[in-house]
């Protein structure tokens, strides 16, 4: 007789965390339950509060798994570059961004659901701010060895709401399909701008 195996723990809130993702994509954030979430698992709603305690920690989990998704995309991406000049690291961080991790249905849903909830959950919006500031240092540290650091800031703020627009307006389009192509081009181009800009500010310097 085959006894069933018993799953490490980090198997089993894995597989909680994505049968929590797939409620939030069926349903919405704020209809989800821990009983829909257990049924989901095909786990009795003990297990998932043995887990994560409350509805509340479960989407605290939720939430720092897709930033952890989002960071070591990020890592990935910027590993793989086989020049790694600030221009193409910034590019890289703009792959990860748009990365089908990101950008598939349920990735999506949940994330438009988290954003709006982390302004009424004060967790959910600590966790809110450290992903936005994130975003923003990775940039400015890139761009801050392209440019002056007045304008690198200014320039990674810039990129960083692009990404953030362009992203939202996706997630908006409804039965449409995301083009993450066309969102990466027009990314691609904000980085170039900033780099035709500089160079046209030092070449005017020179030439004083």
């Amino acid at each position: 007789m085959n006894k069933r195996r018993v799953k490490p723990e980090h198997e089993r809130r894995e597989e909680i965390i994505n049968a929590a993702y797939a409620v939030i994509y069926e349903v919405g954030l704020s209809n989800t339950t821990i009983a829909q979430i257990a049924k989901k698992a095909q786990l009795s709603t003990g297990i998932v509060s043995h887990y994560f305690g409350d509805k509340q920690g479960l989407i605290h989990s939720c939430m720092r798994q897709m930033l952890k998704v989002l960071a070591e995309t990020t890592a990935s991406y910027k590993a793989q570059v086989a020049q790694p000049s600030p221009e193409y690291l910034l590019k890289a961080i703009i792959d990860a961004n748009f990365d089908i991790s990101q950008v598939n249905n349920t990735a999506m849903r949940v994330w438009l659901d988290f954003w709006s909830a982390s302004m009424h959950l004060p967790d959910l919006g600590r966790l809110q701010r450290i992903n936005d500031q994130r975003l923003y240092s990775n940039l400015k540290f890139h761009f801050l060895q392209l440019m002056p650091k007045s304008q690198a800031s200014q320039a990674a703020k810039g990129l960083a709401a692009l990404i953030d627009g362009l992203w939202l307006r996706g997630s908006l389009s409804g039965h449409q399909a995301f083009d993450r192509d066309l969102a990466r081009s027009i990314a691609y181009d904000y980085v170039d701008m900033q780099l035709r800009l500089i160079q046209q500010i030092r070449q005017e310097q020179q030439n004083e």
